[in-house]
């Protein structure tokens, strides 16, 4: 009887993917480490874009994904970590590099933000229907270019007219890919999950 229990229960509103692992410390470092590791691996997935100083990368998705499968308070250290480590030299951002003196560091720092924030609207049940995956997507995507993009501007000296094409506009495309695979992805694992349960 316990058993039957289990499962309906760590399937319950307010529950992120993560928390469907044995909980422990042990667990949760894991998964923070884990997670700030497949943001810096996704960062090498890079194309340089023509006449901007920010390329195209998989590190936005990786940060949003990341964010809704952990929940705010793991993937907000997550990307802590990921912002930390790139600050301290390690060349995990896009392209390889590190630092903050980048013009594209403040995409990073939205991401953390953001990773917050869709971690949040996951224990809510964002990331179980394709709609509200989509519009989980969307606003941390929002989040990422509303600090991005007056940082870009203010690192370059571009005005915000500027900083909009060469930082937000080429990505537009991308960034909707991006959130047609995690509207597909995410709702899938809970299915699974529960099918499985």
């Amino acid at each position: 009887m316990s058993t039957a229990a289990a499962p309906a229960r760590s399937l319950r509103a307010g529950t992120v993917l993560a928390d469907l692992l044995p909980a422990s410390r042990a667990r949760d470092i894991a998964l923070v480490v884990g997670g700030a590791a497949l943001t810096g691996l996704a960062a090498q997935i890079s194309v340089p874009v023509p006449g901007s100083p920010v390329p195209v990368s998989g590190q936005t998705f990786a940060a949003l994904l990341v964010g809704t499968a952990l929940g705010a308070r793991r993937g907000f250290l997550a990307l802590a970590v990921y912002a930390v480590a790139g600050m301290a030299g390690m060349p995990w951002f896009a392209q390889a590099t590190s630092g903050y003196g980048m013009p594209s560091f403040g995409y990073i720092l939205g991401m953390l933000l953001a990773a917050t924030v869709v971690g949040a609207l996951a224990r809510r049940g964002a990331d179980r229907s394709v709609l509200r995956t989509a519009g989980a997507m969307a606003l941390g995507s929002a989040i990422i270019y509303a600090v991005g993009v007056p940082y870009l501007a203010l690192a370059t000296g571009m005005t915000f007219g500027q900083a909009v094409a060469a930082g937000l506009t080429p990505f537009l495309i991308g960034d909707a890919l991006k959130a047609a695979l995690a509207m597909g992805a995410l709702p899938a694992a809970w299915k699974l999950v529960g099918r499985k349960g």
